[in-house]
């Protein structure tokens, strides 16, 4: 199994722990081993394959849609707004909607209040790409959750990423706001359970 960037450190050290357990407690080794499982579980990241259509937008994040809505970005301007809660146990690396370049990253330092709530995109330590794609300006949100402990951002400004491509990982149950331009419609609902780098969030409006 793949693990997502920065979780081969704790998975390995766990093992080695479970090994060296093993010599001194059999017993200490086996109360290891969950631990190291639940490791795995959690930075697993799982290949995917983005579709190939022309003008598709895919998901940035793994987990439940619970905001589509109208909304003024400061960089992407008039957009559409897509939340996406992803809970402890949803795949948390997140990955690049369009294939676009990233123009400028910003860190917000905030609360951890829940996730899921619509106040927690304006209140909670944030993490902002700003990018430029064919279809115009989009905003990538990363939210920390209130068990989050870490927003990771793999992208760097002035890099062009692919559709699809991964770009940064959050630590636990958190989300992510996706800011669509206006010339990109919306092809997912509130309540729809959504697959980063696969599912279809939008669809250029012809």
């Amino acid at each position: 199994m793949r693990l997502a960037r920065g979780g081969g450190a704790p998975v390995c050290a766990l093992a080695l722990l479970a090994a060296l357990g093993y010599a001194v407690s059999p017993v200490l080794s086996a109360a290891l081993v969950p631990i190291l499982a639940l490791a795995v579980w959690f930075y697993r990241d799982p290949d995917r394959t983005p579709p190939t259509g022309a003008g598709e937008w895919v998901s940035p994040a793994d987990g439940r849609v619970v905001e589509v809505m109208e909304a003024e970005d400061a960089y992407a301007g008039k957009a559409v707004k897509i939340g996406i809660f992803m809970n402890g146990f949803d795949v948390h690396v997140n990955r690049f909607p369009a294939d676009g370049t990233v123009e400028e990253i910003l860190h917000t330092p905030g609360k951890k209040w829940f996730a899921f709530a619509p106040k927690a995109s304006e209140i909670n330590e944030r993490l902002y790409v700003r990018a430029i794609t064919p279809q115009g300006r989009t905003t990538l949100v990363q939210i920390a959750g209130i068990m989050a402990r870490r927003i990771s951002c793999y992208a760097k400004t002035g890099e062009s990423l692919a559709r699809g491509q991964r770009y940064g990982m959050i630590k636990l149950g958190s989300k992510v706001d996706l800011y669509l331009p206006v010339s990109v419609a919306p092809a997912v609902s509130v309540g729809d359970r959504v697959k980063a780098g696969e599912t279809i969030i939008g669809v250029v409006d012809k």
